[in-house]
């Protein structure tokens, strides 16, 4: 008898009347006074469940199905019918049911079938993607996940593994968390008089912020790059949007300008969201109506229009002729609040918008100064609800250039040695981008707290798994 997923029946993959064999645990259960019983089982692999009908004749029905309740884990074999019922397609008439795992305590199981809050489900996220709205927040994750490795390697991308353990602060701005080993932590008895040979990597080493930099060092062979993996920030940040790990794709291309990976990444972007409405349908549907938002349109919206692009000093003119700043004047290098990016993109504009050409003083050392010479070839990209969800520019590719810039941000060129060789071998104009997956999935989602689209948020003071 063939094993087979949820999804292929409700997907109709499956013949009617077929022979087989299913596995999942019990969304709910329902016994009738005749001798009946109506159990709903989800495998994860789609949003809906599926009935299954279980008679008294079954061998072992007073012995464990009536006693079945709410989280069981369970196999059964049955034979596929079309349901007489209104709210389902299919059902499975069972012949045979065999229990894997029971409830030890029904009165203690956290997963019960009422409504439960994104709250309450964050202290039990070990358990909370048995809900179907983390479930499909999880798929659709998937999905976004394989847009993006497709449509990378479509466009002839390679993709690089960067280090997670890194010796430099990509970003300047010291907000990193530091790796020690536990044998080499010193004590009185074992304090050596070598200082290297108190690290494990003979140096200070931190957990990467970034794998932009290392990234380039590819871009500059292969000319198309990506990495894709968790990157860590130590800011003492606890809210709605941050987390202190987070996941992030990073892009890097030679041969490139701002306005290339400005419209490179809204491509890309516009190929997630058109594969996320093609497959993930269902929970697009379910989670518009779990939130009271529009998602599939809020989608559809940004493929037919796209960015809307404005200077940083077209922003500053707009917020102080428009936002209300209590006679406070925003003034050129000043960093505009989640406030003002939220006015320019949820009231002004009422779209995605792009900001460009920010003052030097605002970014990292390694952007491309334009030339004004007060201002670098960068971009963030704001979405409204949620804010900054991508970040890129040219990166400066001159190496006097580039050293001055450190030396303003007072960094030790010598930390970043084989960074400014890039510039001294065969240096090439080229520009990149990193996209906050989390974020991204926030936006798609509608859901409105970052600990609610990640397995296993680590947050300040909450790092429990």
């Amino acid at each position: 008898m063939i094993s087979v997923s949820i999804s292929d029946i409700h997907n109709n993959c499956i013949k009617i009347n077929s022979q087989i064999k299913i596995n999942g645990w019990i969304k709910s259960k329902r016994d009738s006074k005749i001798g009946l019983s109506f159990i709903h089982v989800s495998d994860g692999s789609h949003i809906f469940d599926l009935q299954v009908i279980a008679k008294k004749n079954l061998k072992n029905y007073f012995s464990e199905i009536l006693k079945l309740s709410t989280g069981c884990s369970i196999c059964i074999n049955g034979k596929l019918i079309f349901s007489t019922g209104k709210k389902q397609k299919y059902e499975l008439l069972a012949d045979k049911i065999k229990i894997f795992g029971w409830i030890k305590n029904n009165n203690t199981y956290p997963i019960s079938p009422k409504k439960h809050t994104l709250e309450y489900l964050r202290d039990v996220s070990h358990l909370r993607s048995r809900t179907n709205i983390i479930s499909s927040i999880s798929r659709i994750r998937n999905s976004v996940l394989h847009s993006m490795h497709n449509f990378l390697f479509e466009k002839k991308y390679f993709w690089i593994p960067t280090p997670i353990i890194t010796s430099i602060d990509a970003e300047g701005s010291g907000s990193m968390f530091t790796i020690s080993s536990k044998k080499n932590i010193s004590t009185k008895k074992n304090i050596q008089k070598d200082y290297n040979s108190k690290y494990f990597f003979s140096k200070k080493v931190f957990l990467s912020v970034s794998g932009q930099l290392t990234l380039e060092t590819y871009s500059s062979s292969l000319s198309k790059v990506y990495t894709f993996g968790p990157i860590f920030r130590a800011e003492n940040s606890n809210t709605s949007r941050h987390l202190s790990e987070f996941w992030m794709l990073e892009v890097e291309t030679s041969f490139h300008i701002l306005q290339d990976i400005i419209i490179f990444s809204e491509n890309l972007l516009k190929n997630i969201f058109s594969y996320v409405l093609k497959i993930n349908e269902e929970e697009i549907f379910f989670l518009s109506n779990y939130l009271k938002t529009d998602l599939k349109n809020r989608l559809l919206s940004f493929i037919k229009n796209g960015f809307i692009i404005i200077e940083y000093k077209e922003a500053i003119k707009i917020l102080n002729k428009f936002y209300n700043f209590s006679n406070k004047k925003i003034i050129f290098g000043h960093n505009l609040s989640s406030d003002q990016e939220k006015y320019l993109s949820e009231k002004y504009f009422k779209s995605v918008i792009v900001i460009i050409n920010y003052p030097k003083d605002l970014k990292a050392f390694y952007m491309k100064l334009n030339k004004d010479k007060k201002t670098v070839a960068a971009m963030d990209v704001l979405f409204p609800y949620v804010g900054e969800i991508i970040g890129g520019s040219e990166r400066e590719d001159q190496l006097f250039k580039l050293d001055q810039r450190m030396l303003e941000m007072q960094l030790n060129k010598e930390d970043y040695w084989w960074y400014r060789d890039l510039r001294k071998y065969g240096t090439v104009p080229h520009a990149g981008f990193g996209i906050g997956f989390e974020r991204l999935l926030m936006y798609i989602t509608g859901i409105n707290n970052i600990r609610d689209v990640t397995p296993f948020p680590r947050t300040v003071n909450n790092a429990n798994f």
